[in-house]
């Protein structure tokens, strides 16, 4: 049984594990109704402090409040410089030239301050281009066109601050190019093309605070210390490079550094002891040797988000103890690991890649995410409508198709290959229903606590076999349906030489259709380590979302199904129905019955109907699957839920629903043999 943990001094209370304190009120309210945007307490104390201001953006904060205070003698009304191109704005001893077009670095009085180019033409700094300007503190370059900067460009800057080089078209860093900037702190280099820093590029920068390399094409760092020649370096941003590996040497010196960031790269290996010293840190992202944060008790960020780690150490995080924020976002967490987060008492924000993984720290405060739209921390279906939804949509299903195969069995003395072809479709629509009441029990077992649950539910046999059932039903009816629709395509169309399948030739086909489908979903069940958690990817158990975590085998699999078999088996009916459509108007336009025109319409109608019950269940299937496999955002989780969730529990078993009524209750066949076995039983009862 878990310890109940003590809330703030002075609230004289406790409350249970897994739960917090309403401010200075008795009552205790659970993880999941904290931060949520709700006002759950009464007087809003479990939505306060939920803003994560934790490593980088305190420090962020305080270097933009430092920097702000010396900003407001260069926004003077008055201009006092005497040269500036007419078409730039002045200010004080700013020159604003900004969007200007210009091709080349502009003449301007060299008391100048402040020089904005920004979102011009200029290809290249040239030597000595700026060494009049002996009091410019501000050098705005970014959003231009340059690829060269001479050695001696920056040269006579000896009071610059910030220099902004973004989104420019910089390959390479030459040695000593920022030698006379002893007074610069800021230096922004993001959005360039900068493969390769040369030996002693930063020299001079003794003074250096931010050094922003976001988003460049660095494949390694210097193998000499970065801070050799920047002992003031503060903030490092490496992050979207093809870095691939951290070595020893790199971050000696770098006492000041307060936040790295790496996220983004291809790191495969850290050398050990490459993070030794850094004491002052508050945030790190890279990867996670066994003893690679010994020494940091003074760390408060960690994000170690979006790397490729194969294992999270149990004990990983033991050796900081003053944690406050951690980001393990597009990380698998194995179920085994709740003591990695035990002892981090003074930890307040965890964000996992699954909000099933909240399970594992139960006594922080701030859990993200919340849901993924289609589970949340009480509900296996987190929308009530869904968790309606999914009964409604359990019972037309399974009611549906039993009915059709019932009444089949009564009405038909001798079954004809078409008839049994719809009584198997009616079975594998059937056990989509039975899938549906599987995930509906499950909802209503683990009501009000799912998140305890979750993970040893989308890992149990239950939810692999529920996972299994949805597929095979979803596969055999495909095939299903385009055998019944090619069949009826060639005799129609080709009446005289289609003389349609025999009994034993259509069990054949059925035969192997239902082995196919059993194939299909059986294979992700027996291939665990090619395929990981296939069906287990998500509380409903169904594998339709793809995601950057997911095993190549497991998304070329789903892939081939998906926009592979499926699509192929939709275009096909698609495209049969249209043919079986134009052959019967062509036939009958032949004819000169007054009843033509109403039976074309009636066929039309139905045909109609049949695709578009068809498109409207696999469309936003094969949609969804492209944009997962594409990594595009998909719309999240809102007050109706995601399309994830509305697709599974409602669009998939559409067809499964209607598929009884479109292939047999609404068939003149049948409504006249149900018309004559109530007429007959009329006449019975009448000569009794």
């Amino acid at each position: 049984s878990a310890e109940p943990l003590p809330t703030h001094p002075g609230a004289g209370h406790t409350c249970p594990l897994g739960q917090f304190p309403c401010g200075n009120l008795s009552s205790c309210l659970p993880q999941a109704l904290h931060c949520n945007g709700v006002d759950d307490c009464g007087n809003g104390a479990d939505e306060e402090n939920c803003v994560d201001t934790t490593g980088w953006l305190g420090v962020l904060g305080d270097v933009l409040a430092v920097s702000s205070s010396g900003a407001a003698e260069d926004e003077a009304d008055a201009c006092s410089l005497r040269l500036f191109p007419g078409r730039c704005r002045c200010w004080g001893a700013a020159v604003d030239c900004t969007a200007r077009d210009l091709g080349a670095v502009p003449r301007v009085s060299p008391s100048v301050t402040r020089l904005d180019l920004k979102m011009n033409k200029i290809p290249s700094l040239l030597d000595n281009q700026f060494a009049g300007y002996r009091g410019l503190r501000k050098l705005f370059l970014q959003n231009n066109k340059i690829r060269l900067i001479s050695p001696k460009a920056f040269a006579g800057l000896s009071q610059l601050k910030m220099l902004f080089l973004s989104h420019n078209r910089i390959a390479r860093l030459q040695p000593r190019l920022f030698e006379e900037l002893h007074r610069l702190e800021w230096l922004m280099l993001d959005n360039n093309r900068i493969a390769r820093i040369a030996p002693a590029a930063f020299a001079g920068l003794s003074s250096l605070y931010f050094l922003y390399m976001l988003n460049n094409s660095l494949a390694k760092v210097p193998t000499a210390s970065l801070c050799a020649e920047t002992p003031k370096l503060s903030w490092l941003e490496l992050e979207g490079n093809r870095i691939r590996a951290v070595r020893g040497a790199v971050f000696q010196q770098c006492r000041e550094l307060t936040v790295l960031i790496l996220r983004r790269n291809r790191i495969a290996w850290i050398q050990g002891g490459a993070f030794q010293g850094l004491g002052r840190l508050v945030e790190l992202l890279g990867e996670l040797p066994a003893s690679l944060f010994h020494g940091l008790g003074a760390l408060q960020q960690l994000n170690v988000s979006y790397n490729p780690l194969q294992e999270v150490s149990p004990r990983q995080f033991e050796s900081l103890p003053q944690l406050r924020s951690l980001s393990l976002e597009g990380l698998e967490i194995p179920s085994s690991h709740n003591i990695t987060f035990r002892g981090l008492a003074n930890l307040s924000h965890i964000y996992f890649k699954k909000f099933q993984y909240c399970s594992s720290a139960p006594h922080v405060r701030s859990c993200k995410p919340n849901t993924d739209g289609i589970s949340s921390f009480e509900h296996l279906l987190a929308n009530v409508i869904l968790r309606v939804f999914v009964w409604v949509m359990a019972c037309a299903t399974c009611l549906g198709n039993l009915l059709v195969i019932c009444v089949r069995c009564c009405l038909a003395a001798r079954h004809s290959p078409h008839a049994t072809a719809i009584a198997a479709l009616c079975c594998a629509d059937g056990l989509m229903g039975v899938y549906l009441l599987v995930i509906g029990a499950f909802d209503l077992k683990f009501s009000g606590e799912y998140n305890r649950h979750a993970q040893r539910w989308m890992g149990s046999l239950p939810c692999q076999l529920a996972g299994g059932l949805a597929t095979l039903s979803s596969e055999v009816s495909v095939l299903l349906l385009t055998y019944v629709t090619l069949e009826k395509y060639f005799s129609i169309v080709f009446p005289f030489r289609h003389h349609g399948a025999g009994r034993r030739q259509t069990a054949s086909v059925l035969a192997a259709i239902w082995l196919l489908g059993l194939s299909l979903s059986a294979v992700p069940l027996c291939c665990r380590e090619s395929f990981g958690n296939y069906y287990g990817r998500n509380g409903v158990c169904f594998p339709l979302q793809s995601d950057p975590g997911e095993r190549p085998s497991a998304r070329a699999f789903s892939t081939a199904i998906y926009l592979g078999l499926n699509l192929a088996a939709f275009i096909t009916i698609v495209f049969a129905y249209t043919g079986m459509f134009h052959s019967i108007r062509i036939t009958t336009s032949r004819t000169a019955e007054s009843s033509v025109c109403p039976r074309e319409v009636a066929i039309a109608k139905r045909f109609f109907f049949i695709v578009f019950t068809d498109a409207l269940c696999w469309i936003p299937i094969f949609l969804l699957k492209l944009l997962s496999l594409l990594q595009v955002e998909i719309p999240g989780e809102g007050p109706w839920g995601t399309i994830t969730s509305w697709v599974v529990i409602f669009i998939l078993p559409i067809n499964s629903a209607l598929n009884p009524i479109l292939y047999t209750i609404t068939t003149a066949p049948f409504q006249e043999k149900v018309k004559g076995c109530l007429h007959s039983r009329c006449l019975e009862l009448e000569s009794r």
